[in-house]
């Protein structure tokens, strides 16, 4: 992996909350445009190592960097560099969806926030909702809100812990052509998942995270390798990522693909 191309950097991190050691010692390597997928069990550390990543908060050991910046000692380049969606819609109930997106426009010092905010309403379903209370919003509506608010000002990196957690069917299948039409243009995103489908549909590499530690990495292909050989009925059948995660999950798999 060329070293020029590299966006985000985890250099063995650690990470403990009183004596529940999350991680230990997790490394990986994200190129710029692609959508890198962590996936594991609840309580795996997924979203500690978003907010690492994200300067919320310091790791006890290790260090990591996003677009050449290094979380602890810039953490404001590293915060003008991304944006974060995550598992909570954190919307303000008070202000409309319009005064939402436009005062994040604001905020970021993006020309022209009301036409950005009207862009991203339409671009989202929201526009018969613009002017309404973000507080009347339904889950779904609340969520897509939130992520719109999360492309304001075209950052170079998003951070989406379970972005379509509370969307229906019609909703997700937006946002995966969102995140898609992101990466194509040259936007980095690590997305962590509940959702096996998700992660199949969108990523270009994924990542297991078990045990403290990162136990496999690779494209789906590469993944599947790891799954015992193909049964063969009436035609060969192919393993599901579910089936992959779960075998790797449950053997304790050690080894990993090259990242």
């Amino acid at each position: 992996m060329n070293d020029i191309d590299i966006v985000i950097r985890a250099n063995r991190l650690y990470k403990s909350f009183k004596d529940n050691e999350v991680l230990k010692g997790v490394d990986f390597r994200i190129r710029r445009g692609e959508i890198f997928a962590l996936l594991g069990p609840n309580g795996a550390g997924k979203t500690t190592i978003v907010n690492i990543l994200s300067t919320l908060t310091d790791p006890d050991g290790g260090s990591a960097s996003v677009c050449g910046y290094d979380t602890i000692s810039q953490p404001e380049k590293v915060r003008r560099s991304i944006s974060l969606t995550g598992q909570f819609a954190a919307v303000d109930g008070i202000l409309t969806g319009r005064e939402n997106l436009v005062l994040i426009a604001r905020l970021r010092g993006v020309k022209n926030p009301g036409a950005v905010a009207d862009g991203l309403l339409e671009r989202f379903g929201l526009g018969e909702a613009a002017n309404k209370r973000a507080a009347v919003y339904s889950g779904g509506m609340a969520r897509r809100l939130d992520i719109a608010m999360s492309l304001i000002g075209d950052p170079d990196v998003i951070f989406l812990d379970e972005p379509t957690t509370g969307l229906d069917p019609e909703a997700r299948i937006e946002v995966w052509k969102t995140i898609k039409e992101l990466s194509k243009n040259g936007t980095t995103i690590l997305l962590t998942t509940q959702h096996l489908e998700e992660a199949e549909q969108l990523s270009d590499r994924i990542a297991i995270l078990n045990g403290g530690g990162i136990i496999a990495t690779g494209s789906l292909d590469e993944l599947k390798e790891l799954f015992p050989p193909a049964r063969v009925e009436y035609v060969e059948k192919q393993p599901t990522l579910e089936e992959v995660f779960l075998a790797v999950i449950g053997s304790g798999h050690k080894k990993e693909k090259a990242s």
